[in-house]
């Protein structure tokens, strides 16, 4: 299955469980799965269980070491500022993610984290990678809380 697909699957579950559906996996270099989140924010009352932090700590974890050289992260939204940092903390080799995030991504958007002079590391970036679904997921979630909370869509 690919990476995508899978960061697609945990999003959709991060919803399922009322989080913001955002997935996210990590690849080492032969392509093998090291580690997979969703967003898990509300289900453990932690603001930094998002999905990137959350594969990355598991990534390493597995691996026995702080940072990830020659792995890949894929996630279904661009990375906010605290993830993007962590990125560059993991030292990870590429990122790939899937819908751009004009209001609150820190890669493409906002505080463009990787092109300050004080980043440490700056992966290879890939974009727009199955764009659509990832964000077809996060208007259908947004649009159901609105919803919920008596407002039109």
């Amino acid at each position: 299955m690919e990476a995508m697909e899978i960061a697609l699957i945990e999003a959709a579950a991060a919803a399922q469980r009322g989080d913001v559906p955002v997935g996210a996996v990590v690849l080492d270099a032969n392509g093998t799965v090291l580690a997979r989140a969703g967003n898990a924010v509300e289900a453990t009352h932690d603001a930094s269980a998002h999905a990137e932090l959350l594969a990355l700590r598991a990534a390493a974890a597995a691996r026995g070491s702080a940072r990830l050289p020659d792995c890949d992260l894929v996630v279904t939204l661009e990375p906010c500022p605290m993830c993007a940092q962590a990125i560059s903390f993991f030292r990870i080799r590429r990122l790939i993610f899937g819908a751009y995030d004009p209001k609150g991504g820190g890669v493409e958007h906002g505080a463009r984290v990787f092109d300050a002079g004080s980043c440490h590391h700056r992966p290879e970036i890939v974009g727009g990678v199955r764009e659509t679904e990832s964000a077809a997921l996060l208007k259908t979630f947004f649009a159901g809380k609105r919803r919920s909370q008596g407002f039109r869509t």
